[in-house]
C-alpha cells in the first residue's frame, strides 16, 4: 500500500518519525486552523515495540489552537472599547484591533447581544454594557490588592535583592504596612507601622509627587513648620518646593533620595494607582553601602514595572 514504504522506513528508526499532518478546517472569519494533528511512527528497535500514535501539534502555537480563538478576538474588541476614554466608533475599533470593519461589526453584534457592549442609537458609537460593569464590579470586589502585592513584590526582591517596603497614607503621614527583606538584609529602626516624613524620605516625596495635594496640605504645613529641625539642615527652598518635587517625580515616575532620612541608606519609591487614577500606595526599595550605586538604574526600572503591573492588575490607571 501507499503507506507501507514510510512505515517500513520508520520501523528501522529508534525514534518517532512524522508521517502525516492534517488540520481541521478554519473557523469562519478567522483564517486559521484551530487544531493540528500529527501522525507519528513510534519505533523502539531494541525494545521490540512499535506502533503509530496521533499527537497534537507541539509548542505554543499548538497550545493556542486548543483555545477558542473567536473568544480571544471578541475580548480584543471589548478591551479596545474599555481602553477608549468614551464611546467609540466601529471604524476606530477596527483600526485598534487590526480587524476588518465587517469582522469588527460581527463581534460587536455578539457583544451587544450579551450586554457586554451597548450601541448609542444616535451616534452609533459603542461603549461598555451592563454585563461588563457587573463583571468589573465583581472582579474588583474579589481583588485584594495587599494580598496580590504579597505575591508580586517578593519576585521583585528576588530580582533586585534590595529590601522593599509598602506604605499607605495614614493620619500621621506615610505609614509602612508591608516589609519584604532583601539579601543581604537592611537593618534599620523602621518596621511595620512606622511613619515616614514627607519631605526627607523617598516614600514621603513619592506621596507628594503623586498624591492628592489637598489631602496632604495639613501634613505638609506641619512638617515644613519644623524649620529648625536638624533633619532639614542643608535643605534649600527648592528642595522643599512641592511643585518641583511633583514635576521631577512625575517626569521619572519614581523618586530617589540618599542619606537624608537615615544616613547610609538610599531609597527609590514608585506609585501604585487605583481605578480612578488616584495614588493608592507607594512601594519603596532601600539599600545600604553593600549594594553598588550602579544598580540604581536597574532597580528603578524594575520597581516601576512592578508598580505598573500591580496598578493594572487591580484595574488602576497608570499615567501616560
Amino acid at each position: 500500500f501507499w503507506w507501507w514504504k514510510p512505515l517500513a522506513a520508520a520501523a528501522t528508526a529508534d525514534a518517532s518519525v512524522p508521517l502525516l499532518s492534517c488540520a481541521q478546517p478554519p473557523l469562519p472569519g478567522t483564517g486559521e486552523a484551530i487544531k493540528v494533528w500529527r501522525l507519528r511512527w513510534v519505533g523502539r528497535q531494541r525494545g521490540g515495540q512499535c506502533g503509530v500514535s496521533i499527537q497534537d501539534d507541539d509548542g505554543e502555537a499548538g497550545e493556542r489552537r486548543r483555545g477558542i480563538q473567536s473568544v480571544e478576538i471578541g475580548f480584543k474588541v471589548l478591551d479596545a472599547i474599555a481602553a477608549a476614554p468614551g464611546p467609540v466608533s466601529l471604524s476606530v475599533l477596527a483600526q485598534r484591533t487590526g480587524l476588518s470593519p465587517s469582522q469588527t461589526h460581527r463581534y460587536l453584534h455578539s457583544l451587544t447581544a450579551t450586554g457586554l457592549a451597548i450601541q448609542d442609537g444616535r451616534s452609533g458609537h459603542y461603549d461598555l454594557g451592563p454585563a461588563s460593569r457587573r463583571i468589573g464590579i465583581a472582579a474588583l470586589g474579589r481583588f485584594d490588592g495587599f494580598a496580590r502585592a504579597d505575591q508580586v513584590i517578593p519576585e521583585l526582591v528576588t530580582e533586585i535583592r534590595w529590601t522593599v517596603l509598602l506604605a499607605v497614607l495614614g493620619a500621621a503621614g506615610p505609614t509602612l504596612v508591608r516589609w519584604f527583606m532583601g539579601r543581604p538584609p537592611v537593618i534599620t529602626n523602621l518596621g511595620i507601622g512606622s511613619v515616614l516624613p514627607l519631605y526627607h524620605s523617598a516614600t514621603g516625596r513619592a506621596f507628594i509627587a503623586f498624591g492628592d495635594q489637598a489631602e496632604l496640605a495639613e501634613l505638609l504645613h506641619a512638617e515644613r513648620g519644623m524649620a529648625l529641625s536638624p533633619q532639614f539642615a542643608g535643605m534649600d527652598g527648592r528642595t522643599l518646593d512641592v511643585a518641583t518635587i511633583r514635576q521631577e517625580g512625575r517626569r521619572n515616575m519614581f523618586v530617589r533620595m540618599e542619606g537624608r532620612f537615615i544616613p547610609g541608606l538610599r531609597a527609590i519609591s514608585a506609585p501604585i494607582f487605583d481605578m480612578q487614577g488616584r495614588l493608592a500606595c507607594c512601594v519603596t526599595a532601600i539599600a545600604n553601602a553593600a549594594f553598588a550605586d550602579g544598580d540604581d538604574s536597574h532597580v528603578a526600572t524594575a520597581l516601576k514595572a512592578t508598580c505598573r503591573r500591580l496598578t493594572e492588575e487591580s484595574g488602576g490607571i497608570w499615567p501616560g
